[in-house]
């Protein structure tokens, strides 16, 4: 009896986190740092900062297939292929499709990093607050359930994460993307800026800012600056990119408070009826396939939205017979992305004498101008962003297909090419009760987990925002003078804007949502929820700052109540 007393204390911690990216990295830093004994479970493999990074300073010619994806990638990694960072020198970082199955009612791509750090490695690095535009769109428009916050609620927090995390851009004063605190902002191109002047010239109310990114362009402490080098999908081995193993993780394991756990993949949440309460968890070893339980007073969901979602309705009990804290019956619904269908790319004539530094980790984002500010849409409601960047080709990339030889075969690959611009839409999609992942009890992964079944779709306000996207794009750039335009819809799944967000959201009422304001279970308040399943809305910007904030909010909210003993 005291061997199993003494079993259960080693397996007993103040606080467990579930995953280890960019939610999960911070719950375990603010945890932590507050005194709390804390286990970090990830479902992946160990992923040590640097020296697992064994792609970051290799050239194309060193790597295998010269960083070009194969017909082996595109088999056993059909899903993860089509994301933007899949290649040669980053491969290993995505999870193999033909081992990872899932079933999809609609097309749904789910990019996946099963590994320390997940997808905080693999991630585009934007940062851009919300604003009360973003958080009183459902109050006001009536299209999903109020959020419980506002953005004075969440404006300290933002702040707080960004002096750490590391904010390159510039105080622009626009009121749909409040200012953070900022490192030096990365500097437009000669084309980007002329775009900038014909954008306020002719468009009030429109704005090309730089794009705002979590790459120091000054050292932090021991992190950074960035060496623009747009290699950090690799993982950055100077810390400039910021990603869990190079910056929360490591402040977590100073305290000495922290125990990471790798290859433990979380089961579900073990309930207590008479305690009304979660106690722990139960956790598959992925190598061996046997099961563990873990204790602690209070536990952080951070699995990635579409796996925090599963382990919640996995958590099955005479309670809770539809999942943990599923009263409502809204968990795994409305289910959101971002709309990325609409594209541009163009030329442009001039500024020959101009180029620009480095290969940038950012270019030039546009912020949400329709339904907005005085303007009003009659095909649809909320608006979309645009991102972008102009740079100058390289001439040398040419001379892979381009017959010659010689001197002055040589010397013509070492001049810069045309002017060239590309641009995306990023459109808001709106919470949809339809939209919606479910678990297949019967259909069983590799390790006995039910897999995910998505059945999720673009619907009429998306498209039309697509449309009118697309006819803006035409029309600014034919304003500004590019030449060559071109209009494509890429007409790409849910899914591939890697913003997942919804299935477990935010609400004033436990009737129709799930967590609280302050991202606790209505239900089962030690349990929190603060990775993009906690969201009610998508807005335009990309949301992992907003992820970073609620998480530090809540860890200083759990730790507070923790020692009051209200929860």
């Amino acid at each position: 009896m005291n061997i199993n007393i003494d079993a259960r204390k080693k397996r007993t911690y103040d606080a467990i986190v579930i995953g280890s990216g960019i939610s999960g990295g911070w719950s375990a830093k603010e945890l932590c740092e507050k005194g709390l004994k804390t286990l970090v479970l990830e479902r992946g493999n160990k992923l040590d900062h640097i020296s697992d990074y064994h792609t970051a300073l290799k050239d194309p010619w060193d790597l295998e297939n010269r960083n070009m994806q194969t017909e082996d990638d595109r088999n056993q990694y059909a899903i993860q292929s089509r994301c933007y960072a899949f290649n040669d020198g980053t491969r290993h970082l995505f999870v193999r499709d033909t081992d990872n199955p899932y079933e999809q009612t609609k097309p749904f791509e789910w990019i996946r990093g099963y590994h320390v750090g997940g997808k905080s490695l693999m991630w585009a690095r934007q940062t851009y607050r919300w604003s009360d535009f973003d958080f009183e769109a459902n109050a006001q428009d009536g299209h999903g359930t109020d959020w419980p916050i506002r953005y004075a609620d969440l404006a300290p927090w933002y702040s707080y994460v960004e002096r750490f995390v590391g904010i390159s851009g510039n105080p622009d004063g626009l009121p749909q993307i409040p200012d953070s605190e900022f490192l030096p902002a990365i500097e437009l191109t000669a084309v980007e800026k002329h775009l900038q002047k014909s954008i306020k010239d002719n468009y009030p109310g429109r704005t090309l800012i730089s794009g705002r990114c979590a790459n120091l362009t000054a050292r932090i402490n021991d992190r950074g600056p960035c060496q623009f080098r747009s290699l950090c999908h690799r993982g950055c081995p100077f810390s400039a990119a910021f990603a869990s193993q190079s910056a929360t993780l490591p402040a977590a394991a100073a305290t000495k408070k922290m125990t990471l756990r790798t290859d433990s993949i979380v089961h579900s949440i073990l309930y207590d009826e008479k305690k009304q309460r979660a106690t722990g968890v139960r956790v598959i070893d992925a190598n061996t396939r046997e099961m563990t339980e873990y204790y602690a007073k209070i536990i952080f969901v951070n699995a990635g939205t579409v796996n925090t979602t599963a382990i919640l309705l996995n958590s099955e009990s005479t309670r809770f017979p539809n999942g943990l804290g599923n009263d409502s019956g809204v968990l795994g619904h409305y289910l959101m992305d971002h709309c990325y269908r609409g594209r541009a790319w163009a030329t442009f004539d001039g500024y020959e004498n101009h180029y620009h530094k480095g290969r940038r980790p950012t270019g030039f984002y546009i912020p949400r101008f329709r339904n907005l500010l005085g303007d009003k849409q009659q095909n649809f409601v909320r608006g979309y962003s645009i991102g972008g960047s102009c740079e100058r080709g390289a001439a040398w990339q040419q001379g892979a297909w381009q017959e010659g030889f010689g001197a002055d075969f040589k010397k013509s690959m070492t001049r810069p090419g045309q002017w060239e611009l590309g641009l995306h839409a990023q459109g808001e999609c709106l919470p949809h009760f339809d939209n919606k992942l479910t678990i297949n009890k019967i259909k069983l992964d590799a390790w006995g987990m039910p897999t995910v079944n998505f059945d999720c779709q673009w619907r009429e306000n998306e498209l039309a925002m697509l449309k009118d996207s697309s006819n803006t794009m035409q029309e600014m750039l034919e304003t500004a003078g590019f030449k060559n335009i071109q209009i494509s819809d890429s007409q790409e799944s849910p899914g591939k804007g890697i913003h997942e967000m919804g299935t477990a959201r935010m609400g004033r009422d436990p009737k129709t949502s799930m967590l609280n304001a302050h991202n606790q279970l209505h239900s089962a308040p030690n349990v929190f929820v603060t990775d993009g399943a906690c969201m009610a809305s998508t807005a335009t910007q990309n949301p992992s700052l907003t992820y970073m904030a609620l998480t530090a909010r809540a860890a200083d909210f759990a730790v507070k109540a923790l020692n009051k003993r209200t929860i």
